[in-house]
């Protein structure tokens, strides 16, 4: 459900922001965070990706503490392999606002697209700079799914992605052609597609 271009009064609104990370990643989930925040953003709060990774885990753990509620969502690699990654990353935002221990009554959606659901709401190109309360999921989606690659890297540990966090690098590239497609790679994404059909190609 989309909201006419104006509320006449926000006032009494409880406000959610949601963003997804990891939809150009050739590896891992993609996850989306869904935040209520309880007053102002902490300071500093923007987009995840102009933030240091120190600053990030910072805000994140401040966001966590005075939020009145977030929460994460996300896709799996099956998911995204089968619906295709803007589906599954609408699913995942879906999945971060229906978690939410109180549900809001307006939800601010970072991009173009919105998420098959009954919520209020409105889509924001560039959400994550103009509107605090998408850059604090933001924060929260991004900071989630690089410890979830962290994580992942101990046990696939040939692939660097404690360093590209899944993103089609060349060292990333390279590792694929030598150690083959992992069972955490999206096999819909081209490299990998490719890979499979044609091992010698990649």
């Amino acid at each position: 459900m989309q909201t006419p271009d104006l509320f006449e009064d926000n006032s009494t609104a409880l406000v959610a922001g949601v963003d997804e990370v990891g939809r150009g990643p050739l590896a891992g989930d993609v996850i989306a965070a869904a935040v209520i925040l309880n007053g102002a953003a902490p300071s500093g709060v923007t987009d995840s990706k102009a933030l240091s990774a120190g600053r990030r885990e910072a805000l994140a753990e401040a966001i966590r503490e005075s939020a009145l509620c977030w929460s994460v969502g996300r896709a799996s690699v099956a998911e995204i392999d089968e619906l295709n990654i803007l589906e599954a990353s609408l699913l995942a935002m879906r999945r971060a606002v229906e978690s939410l221990s109180t549900q809001p009554t307006l939800v601010l959606v970072d991009g173009n697209r919105l998420p098959r659901w009954p919520y209020e709401a409105k889509a924001i190109v560039k959400g994550d700079l103009s509107e605090p309360v998408i850059g604090a999921a933001s924060i929260l989606a991004k900071v989630t799914r690089d410890a979830e690659m962290l994580a992942l890297h101990q046990t696939y540990p040939g692939y660097g992605f404690d360093q590209h966090k899944g993103y089609p690098t060349q060292a990333h590239l390279s590792a694929l052609q030598a150690l083959g497609v992992s069972p955490v790679h999206r096999r819909s994404f081209g490299p990998v597609k490719r890979l499979l059909a044609d091992p010698e190609v990649g």
